[in-house]
């Protein structure tokens, strides 16, 4: 019997971003998924912009699915800055504390998703870093982006912090195609972009559904041209103690990677970026 959806969800829109995963709500269910927005803005409409702000004790995953966009991260000694092409990721660790931003390069239209993802207690006190994949960095599997983990024999560049597999998929009407999660991933979910899908009942564009717990496949049947994510993985085992912008699994942790923010925060405002 294929997997039914427990939970489905077109969450909170606030202007050209829609938070669809809190960490305060289906985070607690989908961990490590814990925060998941999709943002789209018309080309000369409002555009998404994300100021420069803190995080600690998570990795932030933006997946550019249309549009370019500008980032600029205190990553390393010198930090990182450039822009996002089209079809690109954007990964970040925080760790024990790092600032970003990032809003579009141009006017023209912008679809995209930026997640979180809980980490392990050796990694959410560790060094921050980022990594940006142009599309052509990134790994397939048929219709599968490989975004993070590995899908089909494709393996993403980029190192998951645990055990967990996230996928952009690019289908056309009237296409099938199935997703067999990997030993153990009994966490699965998948946001339509845009785009019709049924898996079997039907998911719109703005759409996330969280498929029951178990390791059978999900058949997705493209209704119309269909862009969507796919996330499944081990269950993160540990609590989420949260901060403004940070999650770590204990209070002790919670506040060393607030610290951290804190003394990063200064230091950019020493040099008149904050």
């Amino acid at each position: 019997m294929p997997p039914t959806s427990v939970h489905r969800t077109r969450g909170s829109s606030h202007g050209p971003i829609t938070r669809l995963v809190s960490p305060g709500d289906l985070g607690e269910l989908l961990k490590p998924f814990i925060f998941l927005d999709r943002f789209e803005s018309p080309a000369g409409g409002q555009a998404p912009q994300f100021g420069m702000h803190p995080h600690s004790g998570i990795a932030t995953l933006t997946y550019l699915i249309e549009g370019r966009a500008n980032y600029e991260d205190t990553t390393g000694d010198e930090g990182a800055r450039g822009v996002l092409p089209q079809g690109g990721v954007e990964w970040m660790m925080a760790g024990g504390g790092v600032w970003h931003r990032g809003g579009p390069a141009n006017r023209e239209r912008v679809l995209g998703f930026q997640l979180w993802v809980a980490m392990p207690p050796d990694l959410e006190l560790a060094d921050a870093y980022s990594r940006y994949l142009d599309p052509a960095d990134i790994a397939h599997a048929g219709s599968a982006r490989v975004l993070l983990g590995n899908y089909g024999g494709a393996v993403s560049p980029i190192p998951a912090p645990s055990d967990m597999t996230y996928l952009g998929v690019y289908l056309s009407a009237g296409q099938t195609w199935h997703f067999e999660p990997p030993a153990g991933h009994t966490v699965a979910w998948a946001a339509v972009g845009e785009g019709s899908v049924s898996v079997p009942d039907a998911l719109h564009t703005g759409d996330l559904a969280v498929f029951a717990a178990g390791t059978e496949p999900i058949t997705f049947e493209a209704q119309a041209d269909t862009v969507f994510v796919i996330g499944s993985a081990v269950p993160h085992p540990h609590p989420l103690h949260m901060g403004s912008y940070s999650v770590h699994t204990n209070a002790h942790a919670l506040a060393l990677g607030e610290a951290g923010i804190h003394n990063r925060g200064k230091l950019l405002r020493q040099q008149g970026r904050l």
